[in-house]
């Protein structure tokens, strides 16, 4: 049964109604709040079908203010400088062996995995463990670089990846509701861009069906996807 706080909300939102990315913010911003700092939630409904590879949805965006959330990052680097630097750019978790090992055993305490291109040989037998949990180092997401000071640096930011599932859908967190409005206007203004530009090329028809605000604790907000397509 909806909460006291959840119903007082639904009254300041029609669901029927489609809004400006400007006022749904605005809206968002003045729903009763939880007792925690609830995350602020993006979803979209794609028009695409991700049984077909060609039409995989998938990348990272940096959230210019940052996701509010803390980052816990482990690298595997097997060589000590690609260690060093990630130690010293704010890598809660360092190591070769050893981090795989704990892998191994089940140990997922982290947010976010990053891998040197020597270290993925072996890293790569973690796929069965890692790879459900969406904690894979890939690429494509620069979450397998030498760079290891730059990849924990840009995580640590504020980069969040997101991905088409099964259904069609993208959720992406862009902030937390304590944000200053005009901030999640421009983490959400980022992040609808970068999967504007993520349509696949093979796509016919329409891409963004339908797009969301929402917090974790609130009800959604329609946008209109409109200027979207634009």
């Amino acid at each position: 049964m909806p909460s006291k706080r959840f119903k007082n909300a639904l009254k300041q939102v029609d669901s029927r109604q489609l809004y400006p990315l400007e006022s749904a913010v605005e809206i968002l911003s003045k729903f009763p709040r939880a007792k925690f700092s609830e995350t602020v939630d993006l979803a979209f409904r794609l028009g695409v079908d991700p049984k077909q590879s060609d039409q995989m949805v998938r990348g990272t965006v940096p959230l210019p203010h940052g996701s509010g959330k803390t980052i816990r990052v482990l690298v595997f680097a097997k060589s000590g400088t690609a260690a060093d630097a990630a130690r010293e750019a704010g890598a809660e978790f360092v190591g070769y062996e050893d981090m795989i090992k704990k892998c191994q055993e089940g140990w997922t305490d982290f947010d976010v995995a990053i891998a040197t291109p020597e270290a993925m040989a072996e890293v790569r037998k973690l796929g069965k463990v890692l790879g459900p949990r969406g904690l894979m180092p890939n690429p494509k997401t620069g979450t397998v670089s030498d760079d290891t000071a730059k990849a924990v640096r840009e995580v640590k930011a504020g980069r969040v990846e997101f991905k088409v599932d099964k259904a069609g859908n993208v959720h992406v967190p862009v902030g937390k509701v304590n944000f200053k409005p005009q901030q999640i206007l421009e983490n959400v203004k980022a992040v609808i861009d970068a999967v504007a530009k993520a349509r696949p090329s093979s796509l016919k028809g329409t891409y963004i069906r339908s797009c969301t605000l929402s917090a974790t604790m609130s009800p959604a907000v329609h946008l209109d996807v409109k200027p979207m397509a634009a």
